[in-house]
């Protein structure tokens, strides 16, 4: 019976750096330290971080739960490296075992991926508006990843109109969405070119140049509605009409 106990007690510390951490505290004060503290990679892109376990901890079962990606252990210091990121939601957990407590530690992972394509379009008809009227810009923003750090702006030449109303929710893998926003005709708007640019915000983990698509651009012509009246047969009709500014 002896002889099986080891080999049972061997095989259950072998598999145990893999499995799937049901609960465990993250609250503990010496709990593992990940350098650095969060990654930010572009999908299909290498990326790696290192987990310091504990400050001491020989007799301490320990490991890595990870979805992606291999790792290996140096004394209390575990690797984690990924030659090509193919998960949206890695967040490997770094944990050691101290007698009946758990302590782990996550490290946020936010895998990214520039948007396939970036369409402007509006509701006016053959790219011509009437001065004073309310119109609706939208930017459609395709197959982008993660959709809460997109930023879409929208510009008339040059200046910004503001920031994109959007419903999206967060979600970690690649989604379409469209960004609106309203603006109000002027004289000032004729022949002006209106595009919209999508950018990710991924903070200061992300790379230097964010990922920025712009979409094309369209020149639209601004018409005055004037009112006239004209005699007819006696009659004074009143005509709405359109001319060009």
């Amino acid at each position: 019976m002896f002889p099986h106990f080891i080999l049972l007690a061997v095989g259950f510390a072998a598999f145990l750096p893999d499995v799937l951490l049901s609960s465990c505290d993250e609250t503990c004060a010496d709990k593992p330290v990940f350098t650095p503290s969060s990654v930010v990679v572009k999908h299909g892109d290498p990326t790696n971080a290192t987990c310091l376990v504990c400050k001491s901890c020989p007799d301490k079962l320990f490991g890595l739960e990870k979805s992606v990606g291999d790792h290996s252990t140096k004394g209390p210091t575990i690797l984690w490296s990924v030659a090509k990121m193919t998960e949206w939601d890695p967040s490997p957990k770094c944990y050691y075992n101290a007698g009946a407590q758990r302590c782990c530690s996550t490290l946020p992972v936010t895998v990214y991926k520039p948007p396939d394509h970036v369409t402007f379009s509006s509701d006016f008809a053959s790219d011509q508006m009437i001065e004073g009227q309310l119109y609706t810009l939208s930017c459609t923003v395709e197959q982008v990843a993660p959709v809460e750090r997109v930023r879409v702006t929208f510009y008339r030449g040059s200046v910004p109109l503001g920031p994109a109303v959007s419903v999206s929710r967060p979600q970690k893998t690649p989604a379409t969405e469209v960004y609106m926003i309203n603006i109000t005709a002027s004289k000032e708007d004729n022949n002006s070119e209106y595009w919209c640019e999508a950018k990710l915000d991924l903070g200061l983990e992300g790379p230097r140049a964010p990922p920025v698509v712009r979409s094309k651009r369209v020149m639209a012509t601004v018409s005055s509605n004037c009112l006239a009246l004209v005699p007819s047969v006696g009659v004074w009709v009143t005509l709405a009409v359109l001319s060009l500014l």
